[in-house]
C-alpha cells in the first residue's frame, strides 16, 4: 500500500503574503477579502499577514520575487484580474505574469499561488470573486494551506 502525505495543520509561525493588483480593484478587493477570510478561519494570525499591493498584474512578479528572496513566508497568495479588451493585450500579461510566476516558485521551492483571474468580461470576474462561479480569492488561500502543509510532510530537496 502506497504511503499518503498528509497535509499537517497550519502553524503559528507560518507567515503568508498577499500581492494584489490595484487594476480592477473592484474586484481584486474582494478576492483579497475572501483570501484574509480563509487564512484567519484556518488560525492565521492577522500579524502573519503582509499585504502588497501594486499597480497591475504585471508588476506582481517583481513584488513576488523580492518576498520569496526574503525567506520569511511559507507561501505567497497572488491576486489581479485581467480582462480582455478590444486588443490581445491580456493575453501577454496573463502569459508573462504565470511564466513568472512558476519560475519564482520553483527557483524558490515556495508555494506561489496564481489567483490571478483571467476572464473574457467583467462580468466573468465578478462571478469568480464572490459571486456564481465560487471564490477565488478563498480558493488561492486554500490551496496555499494545503501547499504548505504538504510540502512540511515532503522529504527535503
Amino acid at each position: 500500500m502506497p504511503r499518503i502525505l498528509q497535509t499537517a495543520p497550519a502553524d503559528p509561525t507560518d507567515r503568508f503574503a498577499i500581492v494584489v493588483a490595484e487594476w480592477n480593484r473592484s474586484v481584486t478587493s474582494k478576492l483579497l477579502d475572501g483570501a484574509l477570510e480563509t487564512l484567519a478561519a484556518a488560525d492565521v494570525a492577522s500579524e502573519a499577514i503582509d499585504v502588497a499591493w501594486v499597480p497591475g498584474a504585471w508588476e506582481i512578479p517583481v513584488v513576488a520575487q523580492r518576498l520569496a528572496q526574503s525567506g520569511q513566508y511559507a507561501a505567497i497568495l497572488t491576486l489581479g484580474a485581467v480582462i480582455r479588451g478590444e486588443t490581445t493585450h491580456d493575453e501577454h500579461i496573463n502569459r508573462g505574469v504565470s511564466l513568472a510566476l512558476v519560475e519564482i516558485a520553483l527557483s524558490h521551492d515556495l508555494p506561489v499561488l496564481f489567483g490571478v483571474l483571467t476572464c473574457n468580461s467583467l462580468e466573468q470576474a465578478i462571478h469568480r470573486a464572490g459571486g456564481n462561479v465560487g471564490h477565488k480569492g478563498r480558493d488561492c488561500a486554500t490551496a496555499a494551506l494545503q501547499m504548505v502543509g504538504l510540502l512540511k510532510n515532503c522529504p527535503p530537496g
